[in-house]
């Protein structure tokens, strides 16, 4: 991989916590609420990124997203809605992951690109393809499903008697149109974001089995 993905801003006490958080749970049998590893992605050139507001119709910030939009139920991406992206905006893109997975990394549920930047929402149930003719020309990436669905959306699904998950919707607003190929992952949609974000904001859903 050329160059480093992304830079994490994590404080020694989250590293320590991170380490502790595997195969260790509470009294009540949950296991701990890992850090939120939040990946920094560089800003455009001389820009003071502008925060986005994300919102969804299907659930409240910080509250449980319904069992229609996860494995659990019909697993179809819930409608999202976002305020102006800042003047310069050439792409939209939204990454949603789980940091509370029992994996290494994040398990990433959702990467779309290219969203036209005029659009302020993106409906219910976007189809399980790379190309989408709706939103027109938007691309779909991996998720962290290695088989079945490995394209587009798929909901939470945590482990049983794991506790509450968290789900982070982050939208991208960028200063240039990326040359990623449909089907990109996660961490080369974030390389290829670098020094191209001019606005970014996030919305937390939850959910527990």
């Amino acid at each position: 991989m050329q160059g480093e993905v992304f830079r994490w801003a994590v404080s020694a006490a989250a590293v320590a916590a991170a380490a502790g958080f595997f195969g260790c749970e509470t009294e009540a049998g949950a296991p701990r609420v890992k850090p939120v590893e939040r990946p920094i992605v560089a800003p455009a050139k001389g820009v003071k990124t502008m925060t986005l507001q994300i919102t969804s119709t299907a659930f409240a910030a910080g509250q449980r997203i319904p069992t229609k939009h996860t494995g659990e139920g019909e697993d179809v991406s819930p409608p999202l809605a976002w305020s102006d992206p800042p003047p310069g905006t050439k792409e939209l893109a939204l990454i949603c992951d789980d940091p509370d997975a029992p994996t290494k990394e994040p398990w990433v549920h959702w990467v779309i690109y290219r969203i036209p930047p005029d659009l302020r929402s993106l409906p219910e149930g976007i189809p399980a393809r790379s190309h989408l003719q709706e939103p027109a020309g938007a691309l779909q990436g991996k998720n962290s499903w290695p088989n079945g669905r490995t394209i587009g959306y798929r909901g939470p699904m945590p482990p049983p008697g794991h506790g509450q998950h968290r789900y982070f919707f982050r939208l991208y607003a960028l200063d240039a149109k990326l040359s990623l190929p449909p089907g990109a992952s996660k961490a080369e949609l974030l390389d290829a974001m670098q020094s191209h974000v001019l606005g970014e904001g996030e919305l937390l859903g939850t959910y527990s089995r």
